[in-house]
């Protein structure tokens, strides 16, 4: 009886959501207007987290919005937390409002009806996207169908000390080759942390003759055969990092200060502008430069998601708006305050607006949207989601 107690709540019917007309901006923000915004985002970097307090100021000056930052280390749990109140039957005034989201964690909200939406696409600022350019419309290769809201560009880099490692590297192959001539020298953050899947997720869409096959679901009939070759190429690769593959930093925030002490050459970031950011606060040597590989690397967009019973629908998307707003978009790529990439087209900017993009030194270390050449598409949310549990099962550390 418990268990179709359960299945009778994940399929009860999603409360209407018509009581908000996302098309009508002015009565959205009227009602925005003392509303607190509980937002689930990752806690783990401090530049971060200066961001969206400084969010915070802004849209309480401009709307009389209080956004709350609730710091995550794992987006899966703000999953969970509203899973579960669904099944409790608390279909209003959840504890979570807005969540930083991607991916895997982006398919299950969606397909258990979990978000509130569509509304990205109806937020006066979606005019100003790059929706043909950007990978805003899906994400993970799932379509977001406005049930998610971009905010910032992020692509795969690899950061290497030019002291040390003066030379860039052109293939997850010649990467190994480098580990093996320079053992200890190279690690990355330990599955199932967001970056170390994705370095997993790179080094398969490197090696395999046709990442194609990744854009569909993994599944029993297939996933052994098309991660035989990560295995394999990890087998050889893990005697050669950091500590021997016996331990692994915690999160990419924790490679930085590896690289700045001499004990990395090179490390990972899904961020283009992290290092110049990092050089900027002194916390990377200024010899520190970035490259991506010859036939590209992963490159998706961070959005943000309102779960389907937040008590405070219309401050969640006056957050969102802003978030995509010129203003915000260009503090978030300057590479002294968090060196993201952003979601916006430049030819649908105004003069003033592009002006804010055009002044900003990007910083030495940051490649040019040219220099980062080919975007590789994330694979299916069901890849990601294999490979790191059986990266644990077979190279986890306790560590």
């Amino acid at each position: 009886m418990k268990h179709l107690a359960i299945l009778a709540a994940l399929l009860a019917p999603v409360p209407a959501l018509a009581d908000i007309d996302v098309s009508n901006w002015a009565a959205v923000t009227a009602e925005a207007e003392g509303q607190t915004v509980f937002w689930n985002a990752w806690g783990g970097s401090t530049t971060t987290n200066d961001f969206l307090a400084w969010v915070g100021e802004r849209v309480m000056e401009d709307y009389g919005v209080t956004l709350e930052h609730v710091k995550l280390t794992d987006t899966a749990d703000a999953v969970t937390r509203v899973l579960s109140e669904k099944q409790a039957g608390q279909d209003d005034d959840g504890a979570i409002d807005m969540i930083w989201i991607n991916g895997a964690n982006f398919a299950s909200m969606k397909e258990a009806d979990l978000l509130f939406g569509p509304y990205a696409e109806q937020l006066p600022n979606w005019a100003l996207v790059d929706a043909e350019g950007k990978t805003v419309r899906t994400d993970f290769t799932v379509p977001t169908d406005g049930f998610e809201s971009p905010w910032a560009m992020a692509q795969v880099v690899f950061v290497h000390d030019t002291a040390d490692m003066p030379d860039r590297l052109g293939s997850m192959q010649a990467l190994l080759e480098w580990t093996q001539a320079n053992p200890g020298r190279f690690s990355y953050p330990q599955p199932p942390d967001f970056l170390g899947t994705t370095f997993l997720k790179q080094v398969l869409v490197d090696i395999l003759p046709d990442p194609s096959v990744l854009a569909a679901p993994a599944t029993d009939e297939n996933y052994d055969e098309i991660t035989a070759p990560l295995w394999a190429y990890l087998e050889e690769l893990t005697p050669n990092l950091w500590r021997e593959g016996k331990a692994y930093p915690a999160t990419g925030t924790a490679m930085f200060p590896l690289i700045a002490d001499g004990e990395l050459d090179l490390s990972i970031s899904f961020s283009p502008g992290a290092a110049s950011t990092a050089i900027a606060n002194n916390e990377l040597p200024p010899s520190v430069r970035t490259f991506v590989l010859d036939k590209g690397t992963i490159g998706n967009a961070s959005f943000v998601a309102v779960p389907y019973n937040s008590g405070s629908k219309a401050g969640a998307m006056v957050v969102a708006n802003f978030l995509m707003s010129p203003e915000a978009q260009a503090r978030a790529q300057d590479p002294a305050i968090l060196g993201y990439g952003t979601v916006l087209n430049m030819d649908a900017l105004s003069e003033d607006d592009r002006a804010l993009f055009d002044a900003l030194e990007l910083g030495v270390a940051t490649l040019s949207p040219a220099e980062l050449g080919t975007v590789q598409d994330e694979p299916h949310p069901s890849w990601a989601v294999r490979i790191a549990d059986d990266w644990v099962t077979r190279f986890g550390v306790s560590e």
